[in-house]
């Protein structure tokens, strides 16, 4: 049985909310970001995908706690957010003034890489409105309380944009324990993200605190490294061919020093190439270990966003079903399910997860 008390769904307004910046992503699609004369344009951000997959793919209710400049670059994001479903009803909206010296949006240069190329991301979100959100700006007994969440996901992405938002972050998820919210978090360590503000010890006295408030914490072994100082011994740079047993150990370290921990979760990639990868996941609740079904040579068109989309089919599984196992598989569908399409988010209906928890194939759907 879930150790997870949820709160009744009719008694709240939204499933899921999630706080993160979300940016343009701009996608040269098979050609490269240093020589391409067009650009496909998508919305993503860490958090927020997991919102749009909950809403998109699994149907759930939804929104997003972000900020944007009041241009018509933010009212183009408000649109991606609208057609994937996801409510804006606490999108905050920032003057512009005119150039993006004061406030901005952001915006992220990716390519989805092929072969032996890798992806690669240029983020450009210096000044952001999402980035200057503080404590205080965000009413949250209104939306925990009148309103009502039953889960807040956040994560280490947004906690490392700038001085203020790791405070904004630390009293959102101890507003939403008080609340009777269930908290996830996602500890996607970038180091480019935190190098100006304190590097990695500074990365640590923040997570630390705000591991003291999460009851789900997704990560892999470098971000439990790094953002919480547990090492595992025997890592190498494919965690799929990770010794999961020093793995487990290390979970089981974690959970001791965080009893708050109800479950833990991480996919478990091996990238032959930028575009054949190795592809699973594990989780830990209730005192054990549930791995998914492997999926070996998993062919990718575009990687960004297979671990939020992970995130959001385990959150799935956990909120409707309560059983881990069936949670993890979820999970690793739904990735994999994510990484055959472009954009950073989820385009798989849930028909198309249960059919590849089932073990269904790729043969052509008449």
């Amino acid at each position: 049985m879930s150790t997870l008390t949820l709160k009744p769904a009719e008694a709240c307004a939204y499933d899921l909310l999630a706080l993160g910046e979300i940016m343009l992503r701009l996608d040269p699609g098979e050609g490269r970001i240093r020589c391409t004369r067009e650009f496909r344009v998508w919305e993503g951000g860490g958090e927020y995908n997991v919102a749009r997959g909950l809403r998109r793919c699994f149907g759930l209710r939804t929104a997003v706690a972000t900020a944007f400049a009041d241009n018509d670059v933010g009212r183009l994001l408000e649109d991606f957010i609208l057609q994937g479903g996801v409510s804006t009803e606490f999108v905050q909206w920032r003057p512009f003034d005119g150039v993006g010296r004061v406030t901005r949006n952001g915006l992220n240069f990716t390519e989805r890489g092929f072969g032996v190329r890798g992806a690669v991301g240029i983020p450009d979100r210096g000044y952001t409105a999402a980035s200057q959100l503080k404590p205080g700006d965000f009413d949250w007994d209104h939306i925990f309380g009148r309103r009502g969440v039953r889960w807040l996901h956040t994560g280490g992405i947004f906690a490392a944009l700038s001085d203020t938002t790791p405070a904004l972050v630390i009293e959102c998820v101890r507003q939403a324990k008080a609340h009777g919210t269930i908290v996830s978090y996602d500890l996607n360590y970038r180091p480019s993200l935190w190098k100006s503000i304190g590097g990695q010890q500074r990365a640590q006295e923040v997570n630390r605190e705000i591991a003291k408030y999460v009851d789900v914490m997704i990560g892999n072994e470098e971000d439990f490294t790094a953002c919480l100082g547990f090492k595992v011994e025997g890592a190498d740079e494919n965690l799929l061919h990770l010794d999961v047993t020093a793995f487990q150990r290390m979970i089981q370290t974690a959970v001791k020093a965080f009893p708050n921990f109800r479950a833990t979760a991480t996919t478990l990639r091996a990238a032959h190439t930028a575009t054949r990868n190795d592809w699973a996941a594990i989780a830990w609740m209730d005192g054990r270990f549930y791995e998914s079904r492997k999926y070996p040579g998993l062919e990718i068109l575009d990687r960004v966003g297979g671990g939020d989309s992970f995130a959001s089919g385990f959150i799935y599984g956990l909120l409707t079903t309560g059983d881990p196992q069936r949670a993890v598989e979820y999970g690793a569908a739904h990735g994999a399910l994510a990484m055959t399409t472009p954009g950073d988010t989820s385009m798989a209906s849930r028909d198309e997860v249960e059919k590849l928890v089932k073990g269904g194939g790729a043969r052509v759907q008449r």
